[in-house]
């Protein structure tokens, strides 16, 4: 799809952290976009003062509407599907796995089918490209072992997630199982479909908020007790954080787009850094904000290697690196004010 420039397509979750910033992407690439979102004013503070906002139209969607998305996708040669729920566990002391069937994770299913449903209804949409999670990834075998390379095929196993309920289970569950909706879907009805698989992804923001990513990422700084438990998680998931800035993961996301060859699963990800990795990072860039309390916890050094080696085989190259990642994310949180420089 070399030369889809000055082509509409269309971008789901736009007041989300990837989703905003994958609409600046997009805009700055001379693309026409239709920007979807539940509560489209919201969507409109946020983007219309973006550079080619001439070429942004924004639609009230709702996955959980049918035909919902009709409009927006109608003359779009390609759909991007950011959106997604955010719950990462419930409340329910009773009948917990039942309640969240049929309270998340079937609405979620549902919501990803409407969604595709209106790509098929459309007949112009010639790609479209998931955005599904690291969360679906694990470093370790069926045995507890980890593995020397983390790569797309090493997928996290439901029934595991369902066993141990870890922190951020229902996530995990909700991008599992509509990923395999989305490609499901996508085989039955002739959509070509390629999904991307985020990291921990950071760097500046369009949000109004602080982006959830980058508040676990630099926990070890503000010791916010809701979300360093997170990053303690991924690390145990998978030996270390891996990592990527919200610049390079949008190019990706139109890099796989545009490229006709793309196929299956690609993990995006420049790097990774083990808990103790990013705490000597962070104090190296900021001194005067670290501490330090929470190095004795981990192991220094990465035991497998997660690898985008998929990707850069396709050709797609990292414009930042780790370094990069942890210093711009510190910039934008004290440009925001989530830190005192």
């Amino acid at each position: 799809m070399k030369g889809s420039h000055e082509k509409t397509v269309c971008v789901t979750g736009t007041t989300g952290y990837i989703g905003s910033w994958l609409v600046r992407s997009l805009l700055q690439q001379g693309y026409h976009v239709h920007a979807t979102a539940r509560d489209p004013e919201k969507a409109s503070r946020m983007l219309s003062t973006l550079e080619g906002a001439n070429r942004l139209k924004i639609f009230r969607a709702d996955l959980n509407e049918d035909r919902s998305f009709d409009e927006a996708v109608k003359g779009c040669v390609g759909l991007f599907h950011v959106a997604a729920s955010m719950e990462f566990g419930t409340s329910v002391k009773e009948n917990i796995e039942d309640h969240v069937r049929r309270n998340i994770l079937e609405p979620a299913v549902r919501g990803t089918r409407n969604l595709l449903q209106s790509c098929v209804r459309s007949g112009t949409v010639k790609r479209v490209v998931f955005t599904s999670s690291i969360s679906t990834i694990t470093a370790k075998d069926e045995t507890g072992d980890w593995k020397p390379v983390v790569d797309e095929s090493c997928v996290t196993p439901a029934n595991l997630v369902w066993k141990t309920k870890n922190s951020g289970w229902v996530y995990v569950l909700s991008k599992l199982s509509t990923e395999e909706e989305a490609f499901k879907f996508a085989k039955e009805n002739g959509i070509d479909l390629v999904s991307i698989i985020p990291p921990t992804v950071a760097g500046p923001f369009l949000t109004p908020t602080v982006p959830s990513s980058l508040q676990v990422l630099l926990s070890p700084i503000t010791g916010n007790p809701k979300f360093y438990p997170i990053l303690v998680s991924v690390h145990s998931r998978l030996g270390s954080i891996a990592l990527v800035h919200v610049e390079d993961i949008c190019r990706a996301h139109i890099f796989l787009f545009e490229t006709s060859e793309a196929a299956g699963r690609y993990l995006c990800s420049v790097g990774s850094c083990t808990i103790p990795q990013i705490v000597d990072l962070l104090s190296s860039e900021f001194p005067n904000l670290i501490s330090t309390r929470f190095e004795e916890e981990f192991n220094r050094s990465a035991p497998s290697v997660i690898s985008s080696e998929q990707l850069l085989d396709l050709g797609y190259r990292f414009k930042y690196d780790v370094k990069d990642v942890i210093k711009e994310s510190i910039q934008s949180c004290i440009r925001n004010g989530l830190l005192d420089n």
